[in-house]
């Protein structure tokens, strides 16, 4: 008998791996590897992206209570060394090497897969497909928001509050007004014109 997706089998369990904050002109990008338990009673799992800051907070709580799970961060740094795919698949790799046991099987999120070990597939819409999925877009969109909160104590100006490093209007204005912070990833165009003027 194969493993299931919510970890039934006598092979071993299935982990769902996604990842937040691609496209951010600023902070990490994160990723989350989670393995659902037998017979989960988590309801409600979706993309991070389809759910209310109330709901996917609820949920968080009941992933990282109930859940086998891994997180993976490739700082602003890394991706300006390596590019945002590269630091994509670094962040994923970590994310389910940081799992305490090793998968069956992982079901990634979109049309590629990092280079490493394990067993996988790419799933392009996952996250509205697999509840392993499900939730470790939960739980890695938590995660980077928390630290985008975190850093914009240190620096006010940009909105991250608001923005979580998205290029909204209000980011770029400071940008040009005070210039980019070391979360800033300065390879992406948006930075790396402004750092030229």
């Amino acid at each position: 008998m194969l493993a299931s997706e919510n970890g039934m089998g006598s092979i071993g369990h299935i982990a769902g791996v996604d990842e937040a904050g691609r496209g951010p002109l600023a902070g990490p990008v994160v990723a989350a590897a989670v393995i659902l338990p037998e017979a989960h009673d988590i309801i409600g799992l979706d993309d991070s992206k389809k759910l209310s800051a109330k709901r996917r907070a609820e949920l968080e709580t009941q992933i990282r209570a109930k859940c086998t799970f891994g997180v993976g961060i490739a700082s602003a740094q890394e991706i300006d060394a390596i590019n945002i795919l590269q630091a994509t698949m670094l962040a994923m790799t970590r994310a389910v090497d940081a799992l305490p046991d090793v998968p069956y099987s992982v079901l990634v999120d979109g049309n590629r897969l990092p280079d490493w070990p394990y067993s996988a597939e790419a799933v392009v819409g996952g996250d509205a497909l697999h509840p392993c999925i499900s939730a470790a877009s939960i739980i890695a969109k938590e995660t980077r928001d928390a630290m985008m909160l975190e850093a914009a104590e240190a620096h006010p100006h940009y909105g991250w509050k608001r923005n979580k490093g998205y290029g909204t209007a209000e980011h770029m204005a400071a940008l040009r007004a005070y210039g980019p912070t070391p979360h800033h990833r300065r390879s992406f165009a948006p930075v790396a014109q402004l750092s030229l003027i």
